[in-house]
C-alpha cells in the first residue's frame, strides 16, 4: 500500500476528468438504457479508436487536434450508418451495433499489427490514462461537455435519431481518448442501470453512483499501485451494485 502516492496534483485533474465524463454520460446513458441499445457506446468507442489509429499511422501525434478530428470523423460516421440502420431495419439495430463493434475492434487490431508499438498504444486505448490527463485534455473536454449538456437540455427529444446519435458521438469520442473504451461504457451504464428502479430522484442517484465510484477507485488505483481505468470500473461496478440493492423494488413510489 502507497499512502504516499496520494499526490493532489495527480489525483484532482484525474477526479476532474472522471466528473467531465460524468456530466455527460450519466444522461446519455439513461437515454441508451430506456432504447434498449447499451451497446452503442461499445461501438461508437471502438470507432473513435480506430479514428485515432489511423491518424496514429499516417503519422499524426495522438492528442492533436487533428487525431481528434480523425476520432470525430469516425464516430459521426458510425452515428450516420446507424441512424440509417435503425430505419430501416429497427429490430435488428441492437445486433447490428454489436457487429459494428466487432468489425470496429478487430479492424484496430488489424491496424496496429505490424506497429511494434501497436499492443501498447491499443491498451492505452482501451484501459486510458486517466491518471495523467493533461490540463489541455481537460479544457477540451469541459468545453465539449457544456456544449453537448446544453444541446441536450435545450432540444431534448427534438434532436431525431441522427442528432441524438451524433451527439452520442461527440460525447463518446472525447471521452474515449481521455479515460478509455472500458471507462466510457461503465461511466455510460453502469450509473443508469444502479439508479433504473428509482424516477423521483434518478438522476441525482446516477451521478451519486458515479462520483463515488470515480473516488474510490483513483484512490484504490493510487493505494496499490494498480492500472486506474480498471479499477475505477470496478469501483463503478461495485458502488453501482450497493446502490441498486438498496434501491425499493418498483412497485414502490419511488419507482413509479
Amino acid at each position: 500500500m502507497n499512502l504516499d502516492a496520494f499526490s493532489f496534483s495527480i489525483l484532482a485533474p484525474a477526479f476532474l476528468a472522471g466528473l467531465l465524463v460524468l456530466v455527460t454520460h450519466v444522461p446519455l446513458g439513461i437515454q441508451v438504457l430506456s432504447r434498449g441499445i447499451v451497446f452503442i457506446d461499445l461501438a461508437i468507442a471502438q470507432l473513435a479508436t480506430v479514428g485515432v489509429i489511423v491518424a496514429n499511422l499516417l503519422g499524426i501525434e495522438a492528442g492533436s487536434w487533428m487525431a481528434q478530428a480523425a476520432a470525430t470523423a469516425a464516430a459521426l460516421s458510425g452515428a450516420a450508418l446507424l441512424t440509417w440502420t435503425d430505419q430501416r431495419w429497427p429490430e435488428s439495430q441492437e445486433a447490428i451495433i454489436g457487429v459494428l463493434f466487432a468489425l470496429a475492434a478487430s479492424g484496430g487490431m488489424i491496424l496496429v499489427a505490424n506497429n511494434p508499438h501497436g499492443g501498447d498504444h491499443l491498451q492505452e486505448l482501451l484501459a486510458g490514462q486517466i491518471l495523467w490527463v493533461s490540463p489541455s485534455q481537460l479544457l477540451y473536454m469541459a468545453a465539449l461537455s457544456s456544449v453537448v449538456l446544453l444541446m441536450w437540455v435545450a432540444l431534448g427529444s427534438r434532436l431525431g435519431q441522427f442528432g441524438f446519435y451524433s451527439l452520442f458521438a461527440l460525447a463518446v469520442t472525447a471521452s474515449v481518448q481521455l479515460v478509455g473504451v472500458f471507462l466510457v461504457f461503465a461511466s455510460l451504464v453502469v450509473p443508469a442501470l444502479a439508479s433504473s428502479t428509482c424516477r423521483s430522484h434518478r438522476l441525482a442517484l446516477a451521478y451519486a453512483v458515479g462520483g463515488v465510484g470515480y473516488t474510490g477507485g483513483l484512490a484504490l488505483s493510487v493505494m496499490f499501485d494498480l492500472p486506474s481505468g480498471p479499477m475505477v470500473v470496478w469501483s463503478l461496478v461495485g458502488v453501482g451494485m450497493a446502490a441498486r440493492m438498496c434501491m425499493p423494488r418498483p412497485s414502490s413510489p419511488c419507482a413509479s
